[in-house]
């Protein structure tokens, strides 16, 4: 296998080499000068990308998973993004069933503390995945940023023969993970600001592609309406409050009536967004969602051609 040292996110920074000299200032515009070099190492990837959150979004339509797999740094990003989608789209996240799930070499206890030996072992990727039963309709996306990490290696080779559909994200050139995928998207943010520290710009990096992918994968799905977020799951106040302005701004309707609609469609925003739009009740709303597959624009055109 390929060096550490051959890798550029190990490659040491000639403009950070006395960092420790300065104050800190200097420091943290020292590192702001380098994180602009982020958004343009992903710019490059986008059409990557795009091939994954297509394939994700297909999955969902299937009755698939999006699942992401990585070790250290880019096993929590695959948990963290995971983990958000539950309340700004209102679906099951996490193992074994939910729409999208996080795995991270040494389970759970990974992610606060290290777990010896399991990124190095390509084996627990493949029966982490096993233990979700994979099949054909799931999309396994593999994080590494030195794009060879064995647990993804594992991971992707297994998916690949389950007939799942591969997607790798790396932060280095012709990644080894990238030749197990069918979609590779390499954002190559070069040497870190701390010698192999990749949580901070291969880190960023990652996060803004997972971000990228699980968000467009439900835009594609019909979770939004324009902008809105419009199955936002109500958790909290802030959140209710969100759910009251989204409403009001789909609908075109003041705060009571917002209101009024969340409480009758039982606090599913897109229930009410479209009980408002086509002034129907909850049932007829959920049954032009149902036969729209969840698709705001097409519930409401179906219902306007069919009055």
């Amino acid at each position: 296998m390929e060096k550490l040292s051959a890798l550029t996110t190990e490659t040491r920074n000639p403009a950070t080499a006395d960092i420790d000299l300065l104050p800190a200032s200097d420091i943290v515009r020292l590192m702001n000068g380098e994180d602009r070099r982020v958004p343009e190492a992903v710019e490059s990837a986008l059409p990557a990308v795009a091939r994954i959150a297509e394939a994700a979004a297909s999955s969902f339509t299937r009755g698939g998973r999006l699942i992401y797999m990585g070790a250290g740094t880019s096993g929590r990003l695959g948990v963290l993004d995971a983990a958000e989608c539950r309340p700004t789209f209102g679906v099951p996240v996490g193992p074994p069933d939910g729409m999208v799930i996080g795995l991270i070499a040494g389970g759970e206890s990974a992610m606060f503390n290290a777990v010896e030996g399991a990124e190095d072992s390509p084996e627990l990727g493949q029966s982490d995945l096993k233990a979700l039963n994979l099949t054909e309709r799931d999309t396994v996306v593999g994080v590494a940023a030195s794009g060879r990490t064995p647990y993804v290696i594992g991971g992707l080779t297994y998916a690949r023969s389950a007939g799942a559909f591969t997607g790798a994200v790396s932060c280095t050139a012709d990644a080894k993970i990238s030749a197990l995928a069918d979609a590779a998207a390499e954002a190559v943010t070069g040497p870190e600001v701390l010698t192999g520290s990749t949580r901070l710009k291969a880190g960023s990096a990652q996060k803004m592609i997972l971000n990228m992918i699980s968000t467009a994968a439900f835009i594609l799905s019909g979770k939004t309406y324009g902008n809105l977020m419009a199955d936002v799951q109500i958790t909290n106040e802030k959140l209710a409050d969100r759910a009251r302005r989204i409403v009001m701004t789909a609908a075109g309707c003041g705060e009571e009536e917002a209101a009024a609609l969340l409480e009758a469609s039982g606090n599913r925003t897109k229930t009410a967004v479209v009980m408002g739009l086509c002034s129907v009740d909850r049932e007829t709303a959920e049954n032009l969602l149902a036969a729209s597959s969840g698709h705001i624009r097409r519930a409401v055109q179906a219902h306007l051609t069919s009055t």
